[in-house]
């Protein structure tokens, strides 16, 4: 049974191996284009001329703030013995929301969903942060 136990042990060890060298690597690809969304928004607010530009701007920095709780949220699984914080995840999913507003917001009925379903996420948010529920 101990045989079990350690090729169990080296297996687990060499698979976590694996997924912290995938997240270094996406984290890497992350910042990459977090400098490319960055050239992006310079480009977008230096050149005034077009009308569209606000929402270009808008629709960019959300973008940039997903960019940039990915990658915390990669810090934050290192930081945290390799764990992955439920709120984090609900952050995430708050910022894309956001930006599925600012981009398709022509139909109403669709805004409404959005907006429940931000809401939804709000109360998640709330529930997780509570003591009861908080591990961290």
């Amino acid at each position: 049974m101990n045989t079990k136990t350690t090729a169990g042990q080296h297996i687990a060890t060499l698979l976590q191996w694996v997924l912290n060298l995938g997240l270094l690597i996406l984290a890497l690809i992350l910042v990459v284009f977090l400098g490319k969304e960055t050239i992006h928004l310079a480009n977008v607010l230096l050149n005034t001329g077009e009308q569209a530009s606000s929402y270009l701007l808008i629709d960019g920095i959300v973008i940039y703030f997903l960019y940039f709780e990915f990658i915390a949220l990669i810090v934050k699984y290192f930081q945290s013995g390799y764990h992955f914080p439920l709120r984090y995840f609900v952050y995430i999913g708050i910022t894309a929301i956001i930006r599925l507003i600012i981009v398709d917001h022509k139909n109403p009925f669709d805004t409404l969903c959005y907006s429940g379903a931000i809401l939804v996420l709000v109360v998640t948010l709330w529930l997780a942060n509570s003591h009861r529920l908080r591990r961290e």
